[in-house]
This record gives C-alpha cells, structure tokens and sequence, in this order.
C-alpha cells in the first residue's frame, strides 16, 4: 500500500503544525509528540535575555499571558538559546501605525540583530509609515525579495498567526495561514534579492548556520504570545 498519498501526507502536515483553538501559550498533546517547545511561558521572561547583554530591557514585560513591549529604548529581547534549522509559530499584534519584527540566525558579533539576522516584519499595513513597498509589509522577509499581500493582515488590536521555516537558507514567512515568502537566500535568487536590499554591503548578514531569534525593539507597543518552536533535521 502507497502510504505516501496526498491525503495521508495532509494528516502528516496537520500533525507537525501548530493546532488552531488551543489556549495561549500551552501545547497541544499532538504538538509535544511532534517535537514543539514553548519559548514564552506566559508568565514569566524565563529563557530570554537582551541583545549583548544578559539583562532584558525594562520595557520588555511578560503581561496578560503576553510578551510585550511596553516602552521603547528597551532594546530587542531575543532567546538565550541558538536554533539552525527549525519551525517558529508565534501570534502577534501591534499598536496602530507600528512596526516590529522578528529576526532570526542572530549573532552577537555585530552592532544590532538585523545585522545578521534576516527578519520577519511586524507591520500595521494601514498607518505604519513603513508600509509603502511591498517587502516592508506585515509578513515579508523585510526589504528581500518579493512583495507581501496587504490584506492578509487583521486589523489593530486583532491576533495574527505567524509561521517562519528555516531549513538551511531556505526560508518560508506564513501569515494567518498563507504563505508570503518561500526564499533560498544562499542560492541564486536569494543573493540577487540581497544585493538589491540595504542588507547588500553587511557581510555577516545571513551566514550563520544557527543563531538566535529576536524579538525587535521598534519603538512601538507589540505584543507576542504563544510563541513555540521545534528544531526540524
């Protein structure tokens, strides 16, 4: 029997992904079997600390079952542990006209995360000053390659549910459940997309094999939960 048929691989595929409907910041019994942490407690900032240093920023609180940035100069907070090649599912939303991300591959070698690490954006797509090019929009690999939907986002004040796959540099950004980005930044396109983006003259800049994911002090009220993770081999 051909076990490899679409709908037996569907099954597969709904069982490594995050499940829709469970409680904020807890794991379904299918997600722990299929190899899922949680990276937020929702209570406490346990397993986080800030960028170059151990201290996390005093605007960073975990409050209301949530990871949000409260005041801005506090610097991005971004786990203590390093991931190469893995799946992040997270929720988010962001005060109007905000903007944040989510940068990933981190190293500590350069001035700021962005400086290593490719980011997922956190956008108001309606008032965020940002959002007049495509690659700036909630959900795209920021100023790399092609243009995010607009419309996918949900209003100011309603969740979004994010997924990032990082397999080698063969990076995939979901938004509420669409892909927006499937991207090889090591290969051809990926270095072309590059070289046309402001990342273009930063040589560390996606070339780690593992680093550390970080949550971007933009100066704007953002807040996070459910954010779990699972190392894909």
């Amino acid at each position: 029997m051909n076990l490899r048929t679409p709908l037996f691989t569907l099954a597969l595929s709904l069982l490594a992904a995050p499940l829709f409907g469970a409680e904020p910041n807890t794991l379904t019994a299918a997600e722990k079997s299929a190899g899922w942490k949680l990276l937020f407690d929702g209570t406490s900032l346990n397993g986080w600390r800030g960028y170059k240093t151990e201290a996390i920023g005093a605007g960073w609180k975990a409050e209301g079952g949530t990871l949000t940035l409260t005041a801005a100069k506090s610097g991005d907070v971004m786990t203590k542990d390093e991931f190469a090649d893995f799946e992040l599912s997270f929720e988010w939303k962001i005060a109007a006209g905000g903007n944040s991300g989510v940068i990933y591959r981190v190293g500590l070698g350069e001035s700021a995360s962005h400086r290593t690490g490719p980011e997922y954006q956190i956008l108001d797509n309606v008032a965020a000053k940002d959002n007049k090019l495509g690659n700036h929009l909630a959900g795209s690999l920021y100023d790399i390659g092609k243009e995010a939907p607009r419309d996918l986002v949900k209003a100011v004040g309603e969740w979004n549910q994010s997924r990032l796959i990082v397999r080698g540099w063969k990076v995939e950004h979901w938004l509420n459940g669409k892909q927006v980005i499937a991207l090889d930044l090591g290969g051809a396109e990926g270095k072309a997309a590059i070289a046309q983006s402001k990342f273009k003259d930063l040589k560390q800049f996606a070339s780690l094999a593992k680093g550390h994911i970080a949550f971007q002090d933009h100066g704007d009220v953002v807040s996070y939960r459910s954010i779990k993770i699972r190392n894909l081999k």
